[in-house]
């Protein structure tokens, strides 16, 4: 049995519960809005408190992705951007309206699976404040292949794609979690400890009506795009998760933060591989 299997674990009629309350809060979940984006919402929640409400970060996910969809659609249509420039100015808005904090983890998740030596080391280097050459690779890779899918698709399909593909990036973020053992330090130790099977399979559900009702929602209907795009993010959390093990054997918050970016960018590539393959 692994470490983390025997970790207490906060059952779904528990979530949102103080040690010292017994009704549900969601004061948590609003601490997670605050943390997983810059909205100036100036409330103060503590990590253990956030984290209880891990298994609904999807659904922070799809705010955001309306938020990004929306500008999307306003450069598309009304000003008539470029599908190269609004691509690109696209993913700003979506990474910079999360404040770089998976970014972050990205870039430093790149530094360590790149370095040589057993998964001490990888994890020092991981956590070293400098950046290094597999980061900044690593970096270059995700941010290319995703601009490039967004730039790809056609104007019909920008919103629904881009509010699935958040939803998907939170989906991967938590896949990971699940799978993944945690480091005795950090805040990712409680994210981990806060998701298993049980609750990423709600968290599945929830997402695959999600995608399906993005496409579907816009006039797409019978279109499984979103579908796909919520499978990409499954898949993206399952090779983090893997990838996790290989190199450092314990997890993180800079890897949920990279699966986060890895999740968003197999989601869109999954749904442009569909879309091309449909016509």
């Amino acid at each position: 049995m692994s470490r983390k299997s025997l970790q207490r674990k906060v059952p779904i009629s528990d979530v949102g519960k103080n040690d010292d309350e017994s009704h549900v809060s969601w004061h948590g979940f609003l601490g997670l809005i605050s943390f997983s984006t810059i909205l100036p919402l100036n409330i103060h929640s503590t990590i253990p408190e956030m984290a209880r409400f891990t298994f609904l970060w999807p659904i922070i996910g799809a705010f955001i992705g309306i938020i990004a969809g929306g500008f999307g659609w306003l450069l598309v249509y009304p000003l008539h951007l470029s599908p190269l420039v609004s691509a690109a100015l696209i993913y700003s808005l979506a990474i910079s309206f999360t404040g770089f904090h998976h970014l972050d983890g990205l870039v430093d998740c790149g530094d360590g699976i790149m370095a040589h030596g057993d998964p001490k080391r990888k994890i020092e280097i991981m956590r070293d404040k400098r950046i290094g050459t597999g980061g900044l690779a690593l970096l270059l890779i995700v941010s290319l292949v995703t601009v490039t899918s967004i730039a790809s698709l056609t104007a019909v399909y920008i919103l629904p794609a881009i509010f699935v593909s958040e939803v998907a990036a939170k989906l991967s973020l938590i896949t990971c979690a699940t799978f993944s053992e945690p480091l005795n330090d950090g805040t990712g130790q409680y994210f981990i400890n806060n998701m298993d099977w049980k609750l990423l399979t709600g968290s599945v559900a929830l997402t695959v009506i999600l995608g399906f009702l993005g496409f579907n929602f816009m006039g797409i209907a019978g279109n499984y795009t979103g579908v796909i795009g919520i499978l990409g993010g499954l898949v993206s959390g399952l090779l983090m998760a893997l990838i996790t093990r290989k190199n450092f054997k314990q997890a993180n918050g800079d890897i949920l933060g990279a699966s986060n970016e890895m999740g968003r960018m197999l989601s869109l590539l999954f749904m442009v591989i569909f879309i091309s393959g449909s016509v």
